[in-house]
């Protein structure tokens, strides 16, 4: 019987001195930690950069897309770049830019700088999060990835919570400007790590193959497009805007013309050969749909607290602070878990938990408050945490490893379109279902109904005591009236979009029928 070979390269390093290993899982981690983190900082002081830099509401939200945008563009190029470059070299660069454009960001002195720091940082935020996690499953053997991604795991599930908790102190505290600045400290210490215990490159077979300028063109076209088509889509009322069909137009052929392409030429930018195995092709369908009801979660729960609850951003951030230490938790249970339990079982446990924390959302009412939400975020946190860990060993552990790093910028990529589809779905959802049920709500308003009839005599005998104007009181009286359909109206809109939500985890379990068992020992031999 034939035993698995030996280990090479960094893995056999990481073998040799059972310390490095761990440094480097650390040192790797810290980068990617700091772009999740920088992903979902910048959204609760948009305001604030909106009125400072003298920006309309739709000029202001290009601050997000334009860094989404490079996000997704880079991600799926990081293996051929490091291939390309090298791991060591590429990781570090990508760390150097992303500092660098932070400085950019927080000295910006009018928009234009501003979105274009934000490319460059998104630029080289894209490469730390995927190669971190090549890095990862290249470094440790596969009977360790459970634990090791469940290190890596707790920060990259808690920088979304710690994001806007972080962003709000900083922009009520001092400015806007120190959600960028913030990362200059963070960002030097980990060039100090990562040059220090990242191993050396080792030469590549594809180091030295002709770039393929097609299909990184090809690519920027089709998922830029995409990209802005889902960012901007519902700001510009979707297809009854000429732009987002021509966004839409551009993303279909250019992806399409880029898959054509990568398929048949021999030295692809991207390696999409890799959807052969099975496990990544299962991993990278169901991690869109993770992406979409996780980040789309974490998204609408802010949106909701400001919007509906009047959360300040502060408050709002700490709201989202005790899901996030109960991620943390979580982790380092999967992280023992994974290697005794089916993957499948632990992330069917994670959606229906899940999707049981959503559920408990759908009862919120006007007196909800902070301690109304508190278990379902907790239970929505360690959700996640079942779901994220499980799934990346399931479809990264078993491929071989010349593949991981090709394998892990798709998963990446997966999730992070899964998101943005995600937000955009539930950024719609809200708005199309408050404009229906205010409709239904203005229908019953009528003198015939005793309770509207209560509501608004009490309103203009109020206002009837501070104005002798009859007309004044009882426009008054219709304003807090139309106010309160208005709260009604959103506050059923996210209920509504909860409850789908919730569905769509139910809903998509049977995809993980097509996944592979994936615990954190299974595949050792094809790993190596």
């Amino acid at each position: 019987m034939i035993g698995p070979r030996p280990m090479t390269g960094i893995a056999q390093r990481a073998a040799e001195q059972g310390w490095l290993k761990w440094a480097i899982l650390f040192s790797a981690s810290f980068g990617a930690i700091l772009e999740v983190i920088d992903t979902s900082i910048v959204n609760v002081a948009l305001p604030d950069m909106q009125g400072n830099l003298g920006a309309t509401l739709s000029e202001i939200g290009w601050v997000s897309t334009a860094y989404a945008i490079a996000n997704v563009v880079v991600i799926p190029l990081t293996a051929w770049l490091g291939y390309r470059f090298g791991k060591k070299r590429y990781f570090l660069f990508s760390l150097l830019a992303f500092t660098l454009a932070s400085i950019l960001c927080g000295m910006a002195t009018n928009l234009a700088t501003l979105i274009t720091a934000r490319v460059i940082q998104g630029l080289g935020g894209g490469g730390l999060l995927a190669k971190a996690q090549s890095i990862l499953f290249e470094t440790f053997p596969p009977a360790e990835h459970g634990k090791a991604s469940a290190l890596f795991g707790m920060g990259i599930i808690t920088g979304p919570a710690i994001g806007p908790a972080l962003g709000g102190y900083l922009t009520d505290a001092l400015n806007w400007r120190w959600i960028f600045f913030i990362n200059i400290p963070f960002g030097i210490l980990a060039l100090a790590m990562c040059s220090t215990f990242l191993p050396e490159d080792e030469p590549h077979p594809n180091q030295n193959n002709p770039i393929d300028w097609i299909g990184i063109i090809l690519l920027t076209i089709g998922l830029a497009s995409f990209q802005t088509f889902l960012e901007q889509g519902q700001q510009e009322d979707w297809f009854s805007s000429a732009f987002i069909c021509r966004m839409a137009f551009l993303s279909v052929v250019g992806l399409s013309l880029f898959v054509w392409r990568e398929l048949h030429t021999p030295h692809p930018a991207v390696d999409l050969r890799v959807l052969k195995y099975k496990s990544l092709a299962a991993g990278s369908m169901y991690s869109i749909v993770l992406g979409m009801g996780l980040y789309g979660a974490i998204f609408a729960v802010p949106i909701f607290a400001q919007t509906a609850l009047h959360f300040t951003a502060t408050k709002t951030g700490l709201l989202l602070i005790p899901g996030a230490l109960a991620s943390a938790v979580g982790m380092i249970i999967v992280g023992l878990l994974s290697k005794k339990v089916d993957a499948r079982i632990l992330i069917a446990l994670g959606g229906i938990m899940t999707a049981g924390a959503l559920y408990a959302l759908s009862f919120i009412n006007p007196d909800t408050g902070a301690e109304q939400l508190f278990w379902p975020l907790i239970f929505r946190g360690i959700g996640s945490v079942f779901m994220f860990l499980p799934l990346s060993i399931a479809t990264l552990g078993s491929l071989p490893k010349k593949d991981v790093p090709s394998g892990s910028g798709f998963f990446s990529l997966t999730r992070q379109l899964g998101g943005s589809i995600g937000i955009a779905l539930i950024t719609t959802m809200v708005v199309k279902f408050q404009v229906v049920h205010r409709s239904e709500l203005v229908g019953k308003v009528d003198l015939m109904n005793p309770a509207y009839a209560d509501r608004i005599n009490a309103a203009f005998t109020a206002f009837s005591a501070s104005t002798a104007d009859p007309v004044v009181a009882r426009g008054q009286a219709l304003s807090i009236i139309d106010q309160s359909i208005n709260f009604q109206a959103g506050l059923l809109s996210y209920i509504d979009t909860f409850y789908i939500v919730a569905a769509l985890f139910i809903i998509s379990l049977p995809l993980l029928l097509f996944l592979k068992k994936g615990t954190s020992t299974a595949g050792m031999d094809a790993a190596h």
